[in-house]
C-alpha cells in the first residue's frame, strides 16, 4: 500500500473505521499516534502525519493513543506493554554506542532473542535495529544543528565509528554529515520543468545525477517540494554540464508522449539500504509488465516485506526513471500512486501498448 495524504486525511476527518490497520495516523504536537476512526479531538491537518505501520510512528518518537488504542488486535496486552518497554528502552539509550544488542533486549524482556526479533516486527512492522538506527540518525541530526565537530557528533549520537555513519546516515541523509550540519548549501541543484500529457512536470539534478522528478499542479507547489527536501542547497533553472538537463527534459517529455525512449539516466537519491535495493528492482521491470508488492520482496530476498515495498514506492522521489507504477496489489488491483490513480493507469495502459506494438 501507497499511502495517499488527501485519502488518509478524509478518513480521518469521517473517523473511517474500515481504514483502521491500513494506516496510522501521527500528532507532532501531541506525541502520539492513532487509528483512523479515533474518538479523539480532530487534530489540526498541519500538525498530522501519515504512517504505514506502528513501527514507523514510533521511529518518528510517537506513542500509542491511549483512547484508540492502535496496537489492539495485533497482540495481546501484555505483548504491547512488553514491545513497548523494549522501545522505550531503545530510546532512552540509543546514544549509548554498541551497548545496545538483540541479545541484551531480549535479556530485559525475559524473551529469547528470536521471539523478541519475530514478536516486535510482527506488532510494529520494523525490526528492533531499525528502530535502533533510526533513533540514533535522529540523535545526529540534532547534534549537528547545534554544532561542534562532525566526528564528536557521530560518537555522541551512538554510532561506535565514523565509517559506520558514513555506511548508513550518508544514504538516510542524501549527503555527507558535514553538508547535513551546513543545510546542504555546498549541494548544487538545476531543475526544468515542462508541460506534458500528464500534467506539469518539474525535474531536477544535483551534478551527480536527477534528484527529483515530480508532478505538479504548478511549478511554485514543485519549486516548495524540492526546497523542503534540500533547504539550503543552491537551488537555479538551467543546465547540468553538457548539456544533460534539456536532455533529460526531452527525453522525460517524449516518454509521455509515447515515444519509446530510454530512461536510463544517472539518479542522486537520499534512501535507505532496503529502499534502494527496492527502486533497483523496480528498473528492471520490463516496460509494458507490472510486478506485485508481494513479487518484488520476493525477489528483494524479503519475501515478508511488500508492505515495506509499497512505502519505498511512496517514498520515490523520482518518478518514471524509477518506474514504482509498475507496482499492483497482489489481487491485481493498482494501488496506490503518489501522483494520481490518474496518471497510473495512463503510464501502465500505454507502456503495455507500445510494448504490444513492438512485439508484433
Amino acid at each position: 500500500m501507497m499511502l495517499s495524504d488527501e485519502r488518509c486525511w478524509d478518513a480521518v476527518v469521517t473517523r473511517n473505521a474500515e481504514r483502521d490497520g491500513q494506516f496510522y495516523f501521527g500528532v507532532v504536537t501531541t506525541g502520539v499516534y492513532c487509528r483512523p476512526s479515533c474518538p479523539a479531538k480532530q487534530p489540526l491537518r498541519k500538525n498530522v502525519r501519515f504512517y504505514e505501520s506502528p513501527g514507523e510512528a514510533e521511529r518518528d518518537g510517537l506513542r500509542p493513543c491511549l483512547r484508540c488504542k492502535p496496537l489492539a488486535g495485533r497482540a495481546d496486552e501484555e505483548t504491547v506493554e512488553k514491545i513497548r518497554e523494549v522501545c522505550a528502552y531503545i530510546q532512552a539509550n540509543c546514544e549509548s554506542g554498541d551497548g545496545i544488542t538483540l541479545e541484551t533486549l531480549a535479556e530485559n524482556a525475559g524473551w529469547s532473542p528470536f521471539h523478541l526479533h519475530r514478536t516486535f516486527k510482527a506488532v510494529l512492522g520494523i525490526t528492533p535495529k531499525q528502530l535502533l538506527d533510526a533513533c540514533r540518525v535522529s540523535a545526529l541530526k540534532t547534534k549537528l544543528r547545534k554544532g561542534g565537530t562532525v566526528t564528536a557528533a557521530v560518537y555522541d549520537a551512538g554510532f561506535g565509528s565514523s565509517s559506520r555513519v558514513y555506511e548508513s546516515v550518508d544514504k538516510n541523509l542524501g549527503m555527507t554529515p558535514a553538508q547535513y550540519q551546513k543545510g546542504g548549501k555546498d549541494v548544487g541543484i538545476w531543475y526544468a520543468y515542462a508541460k506534458t500529457p500528464l500534467g506539469l512536470l518539474l525535474a531536477a539534478a544535483t551534478d551527480r545525477g536527477l534528484c527529483f522528478v515530480q508532478f505538479g499542479d504548478s511549478v511554485d507547489a514543485l519549486m516548495k517540494e524540492l526546497k523542503a527536501e534540500y533547504p539550503q542547497a543552491k537551488i537555479a533553472e538551467g543546465k547540468v554540464g553538457r548539456q544533460e538537463m534539456d536532455g533529460w527534459m526531452k527525453a522525460l517529455t517524449d516518454y509521455l508522449q509515447g515515444q519509446a525512449v530510454p530512461l536510463d539516466f544517472p539518479i542522486d537519491v537520499k534512501a535507505s539500504v532496503f529502499q534502494l535495493k527496492v527502486w533497483r528492482y523496480l528498473q528492471t521491470i520490463p516496460r509494458g509488465e507490472v510486478r506485485t508488492y508481494g513479487e518484488v520482496a520476493k525477489a528483494i530476498g524479503d519475501a515478508g516485506a511488500s508492505r515495506a515495498v509499497g512505502t519505498a514506492c511512496g517514498a520515490n522521489k523520482v518518478a518514471l526513471v524509477i518506474p514504482c507504477h509498475r507496482v499492483i496489489r497482489g489481487d491485481k488491483g493498482l494501488g496506490g500512486y503518489r501522483w494520481g490513480m490518474e496518471r497510473k493507469t495512463a503510464l501502465l495502459e500505454g507502456e503495455k501498448k507500445r510494448y504490444t506494438a513492438q512485439q508484433r
